[in-house]
């Protein structure tokens, strides 16, 4: 559903469905097992995911991040039921700002090294060459944040990897952020992977050359296999490639 995602009533009839499948989510699980891709991202947007997304871990283990309603609550029990890492966005961004108690706890709990902090962010409407701000609450509510080399070098200190959405141009195939992925290449300390609005596989080369090689990529609606038009196989040969 990328950017359409909303949870007002009002706004239902503008959700766009990008793709949906019968195919269960270890099926995917053990696809990326396979040809040998880690650091997938499943994602439970809403509520009765949690059963699909276990069973993902559970075909894939150790192979695959986990995230939507992580917290000290549930945090352990997803990395020890096999997700490499769980991915935390809207529980350490509370109230507008970044929580260092909430923060703190959390890493006590999952270690540094298997914390990803989701910094997916958006410009102000009224501002739209302004800053990038960090967006929670499936990317609907603006918190004080802005994605910039200060946060960057703060919240490294905290988590194994950052992973940024474009959210103007999630799920819509309509091109990348550049500026938003160099700006990552330049200030991001550690690994930092970039999703949003990949259109063709001309994008991976741009990323890699806009990021100086230090941003990853993910791709999700825009694959055959989610409905979109890049063959699955061609990124995955691209990948080997850049790999071997």
């Amino acid at each position: 559903v990328g950017s359409t995602l909303k949870d007002t009533p009002s706004d239902k009839e503008d959700l766009a469905t990008n793709f949906e499948t019968d195919r269960p989510a270890a099926s995917f699980a053990e696809m990326y097992k396979k040809d040998k891709l880690t650091g997938g991202h499943v994602i439970m947007l809403g509520p009765g995911n949690t059963e699909a997304a276990k069973s993902a871990m559970r075909a894939y283990p150790q192979g695959l991040q986990v995230g939507g309603g992580i917290n000290t609550g549930n945090a352990k029990e997803w990395l020890d039921g096999g997700a490499s890492h769980v991915i935390v966005t809207s529980f350490v961004f509370h109230n507008g700002q970044i929580d260092m108690d909430r923060l703190t706890q959390l890493v006590q709990i999952t270690g540094k090294d298997r914390l990803v902090l989701d910094l997916s962010c958006r410009r102000k409407h009224d501002d739209p060459t302004g800053p990038y701000y960090v967006v929670t609450d499936r990317w609907q509510t603006y918190t004080d944040v802005v994605v910039d080399g200060k946060t960057l070098e703060l919240l490294s200190q905290y988590c194994d990897e950052f992973l940024v959405h474009g959210v103007e141009n999630e799920g819509k195939r309509c091109g990348i952020l550049e500026d938003l992925v160099g700006l990552l290449g330049d200030y991001s300390p550690i690994s930092v992977t970039y999703a949003g609005g990949v259109k063709d596989v001309s994008d991976l080369d741009r990323v890699k050359e806009l990021g100086k090689g230090k941003v990853d990529l993910t791709i999700g609606s825009a694959l055959d296999c989610f409905g979109g038009n890049i063959p699955y196989d061609d990124v995955i040969e691209w990948h080997k490639n850049e790999n071997s």
